[in-house]
This record gives C-alpha cells, sequence and structure tokens, in this order.
C-alpha cells in the first residue's frame, strides 16, 4: 500500500517542504495540507511542521493551535492517527492540549543552533518504534522557544507513565524540565519534540558523524516508523 502522510503548512511555516521531503525519502506519499482547510484528503499520518507559525505572536504554536484545521488534527488525533509534531509544530500540540504541558522561551533567552545528542526513552509509539529503548542519536535542532515546562503533578505522571520520548544528552540546551526534549500522548499515537529529524534523512546533509561530515540519518527511522505503523494497521 502507499502511505499518505500530509503535511500542514502555516503562515510561517519554514519547514514544511524539508518535511514533505522526508516524507518522500522514507518511501510515503508526501501530501501538502492547508491550515485554512478542512480537509485532510485521506491522509494515514500528519506532520505538523517547524517554524515560526504567526510570528510566534502571543505565544510559539498558540495562534496555530487555533486554526481551522487543528479541528480536523484533534479529531485525527483521537482515532489513533499518527501525528508528529516538530519544534513549532511540538509547541501547537500542547497548545491544542494534545500533549501536557507547554513551551516557553530558552532559559538563556537565545536561539540556539545545534546537532543535539538525545536518548530515546519510550521506543513504542507511533513515530519511534524503528529505534532501541534507551538508544543515543543525533537530531539537528534550532529554537527560541524550547523550553519544556508543566506542573510538578503533571511532570510526576508523565515521568512515571512513559509520555517522556526523548530526552537532552549532554546539554540541556533550552532549560527544559527533566531535559524533557519530545513527548508523547497516552496512546503513543502522537509524538512532539524540539529537534528537527526531517534535517536528518539524507547522506551529505545530516549531523557529522565518527564515519563522515553530515553522514547522520538517525532521523529517517521517524519516518519509517510512522509508515509501519500504518502498515500495520491496515493488516
Amino acid at each position: 500500500m502507499t502511505v499518505r502522510i500530509g503535511v500542514i503548512t502555516f503562515p510561517g511555516s519554514l519547514d514544511d517542504r524539508d518535511a514533505q521531503r522526508a516524507v518522500k525519502v522514507a518511501g510515503a506519499e508526501p501530501v501538502a495540507l492547508w491550515h485554512g482547510d478542512h480537509d485532510l484528503q485521506g491522509v494515514d499520518a500528519l506532520i505538523l511542521p517547524g517554524g515560526f507559525s504567526y510570528g510566534d505572536y502571543l505565544r510559539a504554536g498558540a495562534i496555530a493551535a487555533r486554526a481551522p484545521i487543528m479541528a480536523e488534527v484533534i479529531d485525527a488525533a483521537g482515532t489513533g492517527m499518527p501525528i508528529l509534531g516538530i519544534c513549532n509544530g511540538f509547541q501547537m500540540l500542547v497548545e491544542a492540549h494534545l500533549l501536557p504541558g507547554g513551551l516557553i522561551r530558552n532559559a538563556h533567552q537565545q536561539f540556539i543552533r545545534r546537532d543535539q545528542k538525545l536518548r530515546v526513552e519510550n521506543a513504542d509509539t507511533a513515530w519511534t518504534s524503528a529505534f532501541e529503548q534507551g538508544e543515543e542519536i543525533v537530531i539537528p535542532l534550532k529554537n527560541a522557544d524550547g523550553g519544556y515546562i508543566c506542573s510538578a503533578e503533571t511532570l510526576e505522571r508523565i515521568e512515571g507513565e512513559g509520555q517522556v520520548a526523548f530526552r537532552y544528552l549532554g546539554v540541556n540546551p533550552n532549560g527544559s524540565l527533566d531535559d524533557i526534549a519530545g513527548l508523547t500522548n497516552d496512546a503513543g499515537n502522537v509524538v512532539g519534540l524540539m529537534p528537527h529529524p526531517e534535517h536528518a534523512v539524507e547522506a551529505g546533509f545530516g549531523p557529522d558523524t565518527s564515519a563522515a561530515m553530515r553522514s547522520g540519518l538517525d532521523g529517517l527511522r521517524f519516518f519509517s516508523s510512522a509508515i509501519a505503523a500504518v502498515v500495520g494497521a491496515s493488516a
């Protein structure tokens, strides 16, 4: 079967085309979706891409979370559709209450860009099944509002229930509580993270590795995981 993965463009999206290319490289069909529509065009999975939707006015992701298409995104999440929020997309997911907590300005008050080491904390989601639990990976990071926050009660719950999907290693780049870099919902179909896996899917364009410069491909397994989840669900 051909897996169709929708990528939603919002005003100010920057990485929507990169996400579409990552979907194609992984072997699925990318479908461009528009924030002002109410039509998901029958896609099998969704990506909310990085960028600065609506200029990050009010709060990063807050206005985009109320865009017309988000009503369909919320409904799709409830049916179990795999949904990935990358950076600004992660901010949209927490603002839409599809993931708990919030994301605020980096603790050092500056935009940061780096190749970031992560530990996979939950390999049992629609977007992480191609990883091993505890595996260390490197994914590019670029954000100004990546500090994850939540109440003490919520933090205890998400830690206890395995909703932390990724954790920063080596350095906490933005002051996130418990070094949290990404989350999953209870069902495991919705995942959000601040780093950008779509920038680590092709040799010559990814992070440096011990093998060669720009050879890191750790991001590709996010998209292959989603493809496998869709195919498995339809079997």
